[in-house]
């Protein structure tokens, strides 16, 4: 769709096309040539002076709701997110999915601060710049990395890169010399808030590892790190690699007790095996026994039958008895 150009700037110091005023002058209609969504995942997400957006259509000031009903149709809404993104962890990659899915049609720009900014006002990181820039661009959400971002943003640089919003979570964010250095985006309504994963931060990382660093210091040193790689005295690292014996003599001892129990178990799984065997076959031979020699045996009733034929055998046998023959009497 065409819009209308205008060079003036707001008295706020933001430029028109980010403020709420209208143009007041018309020159020429131009078509918006703002880079789109990222619709593949096969590649890195490019730095913003690799494809940095050139359009040179103005970009009306938009209010959320009109961004939430999919406004303008001619372009992405340029939502921006910036941070630190030291020790890059799920709560970042929540906070970046809330930003570019806050409207139907988002292209998330992600401003990554420098090593020198980022000493400079909060501290030093874990990882360098080069690693946090290279971490953001494999994240799945994000269209673009915005290289060593300012840690206030500027008119100069929400007009440069066309930003429409910028997504942070809503807590006051104190830093150099100011209360929230999101104050003024709030008062300009560009603003959009996200919310914190709970549980998970950068800090909390960094105190689990300082809090058990023996344990990783004792682990690095049994795959290879040397101890001044690991910045460990020589006292230090004597202790631990004594530890790391202790540990493997222990594990030793560990292994054997479980191979000693597994092999009672097995043995009293045979003997209980056995047992259960013998107590069936008694069963078995004293059912047999009893059928064989008990009161109503097999013995018994063979003892009798016996018994009986030898008596008859022994008794002498009668004669038949006279009878009276019709004519001759008595035979």
């Amino acid at each position: 769709m065409p819009v209308l150009t205008t060079d003036a700037e707001s008295e706020t110091g933001i430029p028109k096309s980010l403020s709420n005023e209208p143009p007041s002058e018309t020159m020429e209609e131009i078509e918006h040539t703002c880079p789109q969504p990222r619709l593949t995942l096969n590649a890195p997400a490019p730095f913003a002076d690799e494809t940095s957006c050139q359009c040179q259509a103005p970009h009306e000031k938009l209010t959320i709701a009109q961004a939430r009903l999919g406004t303008p149709v001619d372009r992405p809404v340029r939502v921006y997110a910036d941070g630190i993104f030291d020790l890059f962890h799920s709560g970042h990659a929540r906070a970046l999915m809330q930003a570019k899915t806050l409207f139907p049609n988002s292209y998330l720009l992600v401003g990554v601060c420098s090593d020198d900014l980022t000493h400079k006002f909060k501290g030093f990181t874990v990882m360098n710049e080069a690693e946090r820039y290279e971490a953001l661009r494999h994240c799945r959400y994000v269209d673009e990395v915005i290289r060593d971002a300012p840690w206030t943003l500027t008119p100069e640089f929400l007009e440069k890169h066309k930003i429409d919003f910028v997504a942070h979570d809503d807590i006051p964010y104190s830093s150099a010399g100011s209360d929230d250095v999101y104050k003024h985006i709030k008062e300009a309504g560009m603003f959009v808030p996200t919310q914190r994963t709970e549980g998970i931060s950068t800090s909390d990382i960094i105190t689990r590892i300082v809090r058990d660093y023996d344990v990783y210091a004792r682990r690095n040193l049994q795959r290879g790190y040397t101890a001044k790689e690991l910045n460990v005295s020589f006292i230090n690292e004597k202790k631990y690699r004594f530890q790391n014996q202790v540990d493997k003599m222990k594990e030793k001892v560990k292994n054997v007790e479980e191979r000693s129990k597994e092999f009672v178990n097995r043995v009293e799984e045979k003997s209980h095996d056995l047992i259960q065997k013998w107590e069936e076959k008694s069963r078995e031979f004293i059912g047999n026994f009893l059928e064989l020699f008990g009161p109503d045996g097999a013995w018994k009733q063979m003892f009798q039958e016996r018994s009986s034929r030898m008596l008859q055998a022994l008794s002498p046998k009668q004669s038949p008895p006279r009878t009276w023959a019709l004519h001759g009497g008595f035979q």
